[in-house]
């Protein structure tokens, strides 16, 4: 095994970013740290330590050139959305500060005659973030700020794919003045990444990534009893009724699919479409999708960039294939988009139809820039497809009837139910997924009861 980390550039194949992995002596000295730091921040008032946090954020924004930058290099997002990033980065970052406040205020039980009663909510203690390469300022923001601002300590371990955005954004809250042991970076192999969790100094591990990977973690913490948050993978479905505006919905699902290469854990990877509006609708998406411009990461023309290395453009060269060899069609002549070429992690954008759930395609997780659509002939068809799926993460319906959305989003197992939208956090609401999406909550204000404890007080006042 290596002795360090090294994250290659989807953009030439290069090492962009290499460093040292930690020790068993290392680590324990940033348990101890994280452990006496967290002692001294519980004790801050809420609003010391939002106020440091939003100076972190401040901090952080400042930076968002060279973000972008170090972004298109570490996993290819193209340069002209990097600020999306950053501003998804502070919404959410910000949010979580101020909705701190009611969400860790003591619960009043009602009076009781001879008797103070309340309920606290207490800091777990040291909360472990494992991060993933994908959306890796956003995916953090969301645990590693509220754990912060709850009175936790954080050790962050990032993707290899993206170390240096944990070093970033370690360093501007630090800059900021939070205490640099509240809040460290771990370099560690997966194995010591596992020795962390059972080492009984974590109290929280917050995941993002897959779902071997999450049965890992959990596999770790058994026995520690301790909480462990997962966001795991997604197939996430889309329906266009027929009452849709064609146009809005196919500009919007082509975004939602094909935004960040496909990478995203709650983009859009299967269509389903009235057949009323079928033709329609595939007309617009494949007109949409071949106006975008594959290429390098770094110019600033480019809508599409590389995956994040060649196996994952390859996995889902291989989808498409197997589609095809079952009777799909697939409606992207790959020529058209020339930085396109097997063996590379730059794939063009691809769309399938005559499709159906005996296809890999349908079911397995992509992670790429392409989708399948379906036709189906009503609401109860629709439904059925978008349950037969071992995921539940987001889902979204296309309708100009709000009452058939809500009635429709009643029947979907999903963790959040869009209508004429898709592929967006809203910090105000729980993040959360079903089935093999995973479990546990993130933002909103609910996200905090996973960051705390319960403590009640229980105190006769006459005797």
């Amino acid at each position: 095994m290596s002795e360090s980390l090294k994250t290659i550039s989807p953009v030439d194949g290069t090492v962009y970013v290499e460093r040292p992995y930690m020790d068993r002596v290392e680590i324990d000295a940033v348990l101890d740290r994280a452990q006496a730091a967290q002692k001294s921040w519980k004790g801050r008032s809420l609003e010391e330590r939002a106020a440091i946090l939003t100076a972190g954020v401040e901090k952080f924004v400042s930076m968002k050139d060279r973000i972008a930058e170090e972004l298109a290099w570490q996993m290819g997002r193209p340069i002209r959305f990097g600020a999306g990033e950053v501003g998804g980065f502070s919404e959410r970052a910000t949010y979580m500060i101020s909705a701190a406040k009611d969400a860790l205020a003591d619960i009043a039980v009602g009076e009781k005659e001879g008797f103070t009663r309340y309920i606290k909510r207490e800091p777990l203690g040291v909360v472990f973030t494992i991060a993933p390469w994908n959306f890796p300022y956003m995916t953090a923001v969301n645990s590693i700020v509220p754990a912060l601002m709850a009175g936790n300590a954080v050790i962050l371990k990032h993707a290899t794919q993206t170390h240096l955005c944990g070093e970033t954004m370690r360093d501007a809250f630090v800059a900021a003045g939070l205490p640099a042991d509240l809040f460290q970076l771990v370099t560690v192999t997966h194995g010591l990444a596992a020795d962390i969790i059972q080492s009984g100094r974590v109290n929280f591990v917050a995941f993002t990534g897959s779902v071997p990977a999450g049965a890992a973690i959990e596999k770790a913490a058994t026995g520690q009893f301790i909480g462990v948050g997962l966001e795991l993978g997604g197939k996430d479905p889309a329906y266009v009724r027929n009452d849709a505006d064609v146009d809005y919905a196919a500009e919007n699902l082509v975004d939602g699919a094909m935004f960040n290469s496909g990478q995203s854990c709650c983009g859009i990877e299967r269509i389903y479409v009235h057949e009323d509006v079928y033709d329609r609708f595939v007309e617009a998406v494949v007109k949409t999708v071949n106006g975008y411009t594959l290429g390098s990461p770094l110019d600033q023309e480019t809508t599409l960039g590389p995956c994040v290395n060649a196996a994952a453009a390859d996995f889902v060269r291989g989808q498409v294939r197997d589609a095809v060899a079952a009777g799909g069609r697939a409606l992207i002549d790959p020529a058209t988009f020339p930085m396109d070429k097997e063996g590379t992690p730059y794939l063009a954008p691809q769309v399938v139809v005559d499709v159906d759930h005996s296809m890999r395609l349908m079911t397995e997780e992509s992670f790429g820039p392409v989708v399948g659509i379906m036709k189906v002939s009503s609401d109860e068809h629709a439904i059925e497809l978008m349950n037969d799926s071992e995921f539940g993460l987001t889902a979204s319906v296309w309708t100009s009837d709000e009452d058939a959305a809500v009635r429709i989003g009643d029947q979907i197992e999903t963790g959040t139910w869009f209508m004429n939208r898709c592929d967006y956090l809203d910090p105000a609401l729980a993040w959360t997924g079903v089935k093999n999406s995973g479990r546990g909550c993130t933002l909103s204000v609910v996200g905090y009861e996973g960051l705390t404890r319960p403590k009640s007080y229980h105190l006769r006042t006459k005797i």
